[in-house]
């Protein structure tokens, strides 16, 4: 069925039930947008996009598809490097995206990071020629999840517009405390020593086999946090290190205030001079979470641990720092 656009940007979710309900409805969203020639872009689980690819068939080639087990690892990347991306990449037309950030097997520590991405799309994208298509799972999602669908989506695919839609009321809502670890590592850094928060960073990373280049990731992540202390959260800041469910958490607090909702989640002209260290932090981690407030922010940087023959839980009762 064709959308309502009385907007410029239209962002309706998708409730589906099984596999043939959730196929028949993307590739009707897919090809009415491929006959009305715009360009379209398909971000999902990759189970769900060889569902779409098989109901397609042939036309498949003419659309971007992108398993989002990867692109969406971290909910704070889909923004800038998914949505923004393809958008960006045809100035002057109206595309359309399905985007499905949030399904059945998602942690209890990612999902607040997908509420407040589906609420941001909103800002990001307000007055753009954009159509963003988010299938929720239905039997598969909890019921808090799709009632909180309607707050970050101003309508229904194929019903009616939601009537609690309030996107800046989940951002906020889900901008709160972080829960404590049980134990970390814990260096306060200033410029005289930002290099060892780098190396306590590194040094877990290492002895829990990260790879040589994800190390370096690790490192740049903890270089960029470590600067944005400096330069906007009081001259210093802390940084503690843990392994949580099979993750490595890089934690960096200051006394700055992040008053922006989409810091972070532009996409940066690299020929432009100016600050793109939470891009970097969103790019390079798997998952990012952040509580900010007058006088303290806390960011939340998520790593997943390879597997190696190194159990876990050894690494991190290394006494070493």
């Amino acid at each position: 069925m064709a959308l309502m656009m009385a907007e410029p940007f239209v962002h309706p979710a998708l409730y589906y039930r099984g596999e043939r309900e959730y196929a028949v409805a993307t590739t009707a969203f897919i090809r009415e947008g491929l006959e009305a020639g715009e360009p379209v872009a398909v971000a999902v689980p990759r189970p769900n996009l060889k569902l779409i690819q098989a109901e397609l068939g042939p036309d498949a080639e003419r659309v971007r598809m992108l398993d989002m087990w990867q692109a969406g690892r971290n909910p704070g990347r889909i923004i800038p490097a998914v949505l923004r991306d393809f958008a960006d990449r045809h100035p002057g037309r109206r595309v359309r995206i399905i985007g499905e950030p949030i399904w059945p097997g998602r942690t209890a520590a990612e999902l607040p990071a997908c509420g407040q991405h589906e609420a941001l799309i909103n800002l990001a994208f307000a007055g753009r020629q954009v159509t963003i298509l988010c299938p929720y799972d239905a039997d598969g999602l909890d019921p808090a999840v799709l009632e909180e669908s309607e707050r970050t989506h101003p309508e229904l695919w194929g019903r009616e517009r939601t009537a609690g839609y309030a996107p800046l009321t989940v951002v906020d809502g889900h901008n709160r405390p972080l829960p404590e670890p049980e134990r970390a590592d814990m260096l306060r850094f200033d410029r005289s020593n930002l290099a060892d928060a780098r190396e306590l960073a590194a040094g877990r990373a290492d002895r829990l086999g990260f790879e040589r280049t994800r190390i370096d990731d690790i490192r740049l992540v903890i270089a960029e946090l470590g600067a944005n202390s400096l330069d906007h959260g009081g001259g210093s800041g802390t940084l503690r290190v843990w392994v949580e469910e099979d993750r490595l958490v890089c934690e960096v607090a200051d006394s700055g205030h992040i008053t922006d909702p989409l810091a972070g989640r532009r996409p940066v002209d690299p020929r432009k001079a100016g600050s793109r260290g939470l891009l970097i932090v969103n790019l390079l981690s798997d998952l990012v979470r952040i509580h900010t407030r007058e006088g303290l922010t806390v960011v939340r940087t998520y790593f997943d641990v390879p597997v190696t023959d190194v159990p876990v839980m050894d690494a991190q009762a290394s006494g070493e720092p």
